[in-house]
């Protein structure tokens, strides 16, 4: 069987409990796991978003969320967590992707899409060649020249940390599934690569079994 990595390239995985990922890249078949794991976890984006904008009992705080994902198709799982431990919903909710062009620097003029999905809630994209340095905050205040004026004082940025769980079974051989949770563990910040506010930020664990 073979994954397909972020860098497009063909890895084997494992298979009848053969280590078939050795002579891929780690971090690719982890990464490539976690995210399968994820995707088949979480829900379908627009049915749940649908069913919150339609809801006139949620509590909406006037604020702007701003959810940094991989995955734009699925519910992110600091929203569901809000939801879930908080029951509480923002008036404006951005599903925020960021994308690295491979060029050096991406104009100003195309540095954000907005696309409106219902009512509360958008999708935004944010795009970065390889020389530009990312400052996701500065980004955001184009989007107001798409329709969307987002207050900067009232805005909170929430990401999901994936605790990687290793097991014994499909995916990697065991100990290669330890070492990448631990390098998962030491990665960087998301915050500080992003340049994020830190007193806007709010970091929701989730335990994920690879």
């Amino acid at each position: 069987m073979l994954l397909e990595d972020p860098a497009g390239r063909l890895v084997p995985a494992r298979d009848g409990g053969r280590d078939l990922c050795r002579h891929g890249d780690l971090e690719a078949c982890g990464r490539e796991l976690l995210i399968e794991h994820i995707r088949n976890d979480d829900p379908e984006l627009l049915p749940f978003i649908t069913s919150l904008a339609e809801d006139e009992t949620a509590h909406r705080a006037a604020r702007t969320a701003v959810y940094a994902v991989a995955n734009p198709g699925t519910v992110p799982q600091a929203l569901m967590h809000n939801i879930k431990h908080y029951q509480v919903l923002h008036e404006q909710n951005l599903i925020m992707t960021v994308n690295f062009e491979e060029v050096p620097k991406v104009p100003e003029v195309e540095r954000v899409q907005v696309t409106p999905l219902v009512k509360g809630f958008w999708r935004v994209q944010v795009n970065y060649g390889f020389m530009d340095e990312p400052e996701v905050s500065k980004a955001l205040k184009l989007c107001a020249k798409q329709g969307l004026p987002i207050d900067q004082d009232a805005i909170s940025y929430f990401l999901s940390r994936e605790i990687v769980v290793p097991t014994r079974g499909a995916g990697m051989a065991h100990w290669r599934e330890a070492l990448f949770a631990t390098m998962s563990r030491n990665a960087g910040s998301v915050a500080d690569f992003f340049r994020l506010p830190h007193n806007c930020v709010v970091e929701l664990g989730t335990r994920v079994q690879i």
